[in-house]
């Protein structure tokens, strides 16, 4: 009776211990204030909880009132620090690959690919940004892609001008998808069976949710989603490769990096290749079209700000954005880019 006494004390100071330790962690400098919320979940609960605004995330505004601009917490068993302190930010990403290295959870790395651009640090990641600039160059946009947006946008309002309503956040992310797929891929929806635009919709609904694998789960359907549109992508590097790219004959960003990989002395393979191609469309379909749907939902309501855009030499094409049909919001579309906040491992 009195060793199975001891036992269940030893177990007790045990636990005590490792939940002191995790509300505790240790550090070599002073750490801000916050909570490290419950053992090995931390807040993950809290964090992922949907909630319908484009204002700053309530998880956020609760602990920034009660903490400060800087904080401590734990989110998918990590130990972090947010900062919301506009000074602090400029320092981190003046700083960043010196004292502050860019660094993304495991559950992070499969649904982006271990191979992508952000899992690269220091003179290979500038490769490869600079493989990107040199397609998208400020010479390129004035010369070339601007007028390409312009005539893709035009034919987009000519045929949602005869829709009585648009919901304007599918209206633009389908928009944006058409152009970017084309100038990355030279993919068209139209003619391919492989719905490349389906796959990226579910990666995106479980893009931001709690990282758990199984069956019927958002994080499940996000890499289900992930894994169809890199089949779509490998399918038209093999195309590409072989000459029978039935797609288009328009040079596009996947045929510079099939040239790049023939280079001697290049840093890059198909697998880095495809990876890069599928991040970069990812960033350009959803930031922009969620850029565009607040923007809209900003002029929406407050009118004098549109009619100020009447008055103006503003671009007469763009106007039946909000004249012609009424405007359909969606309230959760902007609350996976607003949960975009600075958060490093300290």
């Amino acid at each position: 009776m009195l060793f199975a006494c001891a036992i269940i004390a030893l177990i007790v100071i045990l636990f005590s211990h490792w939940v002191y330790r995790w509300r505790n962690p240790k550090c070599n400098g002073v750490l801000p204030p916050g909570s490290m919320g419950l053992p090995i979940i931390g807040e993950t609960i809290q964090y992922f909880t949907p909630y319908a605004s484009d204002d700053v995330p309530p998880f956020v505004q609760k602990r920034v009132a009660r903490y400060g601009p800087i904080f401590r917490t734990s989110i998918v068993g990590q130990p972090i620090v947010v900062s919301t302190d506009a000074d602090v930010n400029y320092r981190v990403f003046q700083q960043e690959g010196n004292a502050f290295q860019i660094w993304y959870t495991e559950s992070l790395f499969q649904i982006i690919g271990k191979q992508s651009v952000v899992a690269h640090h220091g003179d290979f990641h500038k490769y490869l940004k600079s493989l990107t600039f040199k397609f998208v160059s400020p010479e390129a946009l004035r010369e070339r892609l601007i007028y390409e947006m312009d005539a893709s946008t035009q034919e987009s309002l000519s045929s949602w001008s005869k829709l009585g309503k648009l919901d304007a956040r599918d209206g633009t992310a389908e928009l944006v998808f058409k152009y970017a797929a084309r100038k990355m891929l030279g993919y068209d929806e139209s003619r391919d069976r492989q719905k490349l635009r389906d796959s990226y919709k579910a990666f995106m609904d479980g893009l931001i949710s709690f990282p758990l694998n199984i069956p019927g789960t958002p994080f499940h359907a996000c890499l289900q989603g992930r894994k169809k549109a890199m089949k779509v992508i490998h399918d038209i590097f093999e195309k590409k490769r072989s000459g029978n790219n039935g797609a288009t004959n328009d040079y596009d960003f996947a045929d510079h990096l099939l040239e790049e990989i023939k280079k001697e002395d290049t840093f890059l393979n198909e697998e880095i290749a495809r990876d890069l191609v599928f991040l970069f469309l990812f960033a350009a379909h959803e930031t922009t079209s969620t850029s565009l749907t607040v923007a809209l939902r900003y002029l929406d309501t407050h009118p004098r700000v549109m009619a100020e855009l009447k008055v103006h030499d503003f671009p007469k094409q763009f106007l039946p954005l909000l004249s012609v049909f009424t405007l359909q919001f969606s309230n959760s579309c902007p609350s996976s880019i607003l949960k975009g906040l600075i958060l490093y491992i300290y």
